[in-house]
């Protein structure tokens, strides 16, 4: 049975939102064990509070020494300026020994983001996401265009081939839509099926 993880970082909530469709579509795709974590907050709990951050997210921390027992693994960011953010940096900064080992070779992964504004930089957080994902020796899986959602012209929406992608509005106001949700479960599932063809 193929193992997936849906890794993220959310500080207001949209990613992991965005993390649970994710998972739900991967769990779509049958004979898949799917979990999802996330990786640890760098800010001080007073700083994170003071920020507004939602501080009771259930997923449990994830560590880096676990990464290597999952067959795929697919990461959720909000975009800071076009990239990730510095958790997920500082934590996949932290995978220098997979890296050595090779420990990581082989497996697929997959990215999805949220960003403020419609031309926030979801697509170059995911592409230069990708630059750590091709280093680890990772198989890089986007979204095609048999997810016809990301043709909908009748509503805003984020999303790409490149990743399922939400729009959170400069305030964070706005959740992520029905359209959105759809494009996340489509990756989930699409990253399950291809990864069971692999293992």
């Amino acid at each position: 049975m193929a193992k997936i993880l849906v890794l993220y970082y959310s500080m207001y909530g949209h990613v992991e939102t965005m993390a649970n469709a994710v998972a739900e579509g991967a769990c779509m795709a049958g004979d898949v064990e799917v979990t999802v974590k996330r990786v640890p907050e760098i800010m001080s709990e007073e700083a994170a509070r003071q920020a507004g951050a939602k501080l009771d997210q259930p997923a449990p921390v994830a560590t880096v020494d676990e990464l290597p027992v999952y067959d795929a693994i697919i990461f959720g960011t909000p975009t800071r300026f076009g990239n990730m953010c510095a958790q997920m940096r500082n934590f996949l900064d932290q995978t220098g020994k997979h890296w050595t080992s090779g420990a990581l070779a082989g497996k697929v992964g997959s990215v999805f983001t949220s960003t403020a504004t419609q031309h926030g930089g979801q697509e170059t957080t995911i592409t230069s996401f990708h630059n750590t994902l091709i280093h680890q020796g990772f198989i890089i899986v986007g979204v095609p265009y048999t997810c016809k959602e990301l043709l909908n012209m009748d509503e805003i929406t984020g999303g790409s081939p490149y990743g399922a992608g939400t729009l959170a509005n400069s305030d964070g106001s706005r959740q992520p839509s029905e359209n959105e949700l759809i494009i996340a479960r489509f990756q989930g599932r699409h990253v399950a099926e291809i990864t069971k063809k692999l293992t």
